[in-house]
């Protein structure tokens, strides 16, 4: 087994993008394209005890909090995921389209509640 060690990696074609072969050899992935661009644990009062890119959070009212991008995306259409805990019947949903900002309502049994939060933004960044 050999290990490489790098502080950088370069494309040779596209300096920010780097192919990456999938299991099976069969397919490529892009290395840049497939990394989560901003994430975020936050308790039920919006209190951040874990995040990447994320550089204040909101607390809107129950259940409705806004997470402040540090670096903005390059456009709204980021795919957000979001799940919370403490109850298997809540759902969380990305309630916006912006690029320096997202917004996640939870609900449970179609009535807003406070709950921990994880969330994951993926998209390019501007």
């Amino acid at each position: 087994m050999s290990t490489i060690l790098v502080n950088t990696l370069t494309g040779t074609t596209t300096a920010g993008s780097i192919a990456v072969t999938g299991e099976g050899n069969s397919t490529t992935t892009n290395l840049q394209q497939g990394l989560t661009k901003a994430f975020i644990i936050a308790e039920s009062d919006a209190t951040d005890i874990g995040s990447f890119n994320i550089s204040g959070t909101t607390d809107n009212g129950t259940g409705d909090y806004t997470y402040n991008l540090t670096n903005n995306m390059n456009d709204n259409k980021a795919v957000v995921n979001a799940n919370c805990s403490q109850n298997n019947d809540a759902v969380a949903y990305n309630n916006s389209r912006a690029t320096d900002d997202y917004h996640i309502k939870l609900e449970e049994n179609g009535s807003a509640v406070d709950r921990r939060v994880s969330s994951a933004a993926h998209g390019d960044l501007a």
